[in-house]
């Protein structure tokens, strides 16, 4: 059974991707490089979300790590 994700911040991170980059989102919460993986989630049970960028932008990412819509950001850090 997975750990339950830690909370990394009780708001989204605003990040800027490149269209066609790969990126991972941390979904342990435990990373130092939030909101991307760096391997913190080792023995979790947690494995980060890799995705690639659609487009050049500044996306919202989940920093609270209970969102229904990961990685993006969808306002459940608002009834913690």
């Amino acid at each position: 059974m997975a750990d339950e994700p830690v909370m990394a911040q009780a708001n989204p991170y605003l990040v800027d991707v490149e269209e066609g980059e790969t990126y991972f989102w941390c979904r342990c919460g435990k990373s130092n490089n939030q909101p991307f993986c760096d391997g913190s989630h080792q023995g979790s049970g947690l494995e980060p979300l890799k995705f690639v960028a659609e487009n050049t932008e500044q996306l919202s990412l989940c920093g609270c790590k209970q969102t229904e819509d990961e990685p993006f950001c969808d306002g459940t850090h608002n009834i913690l």
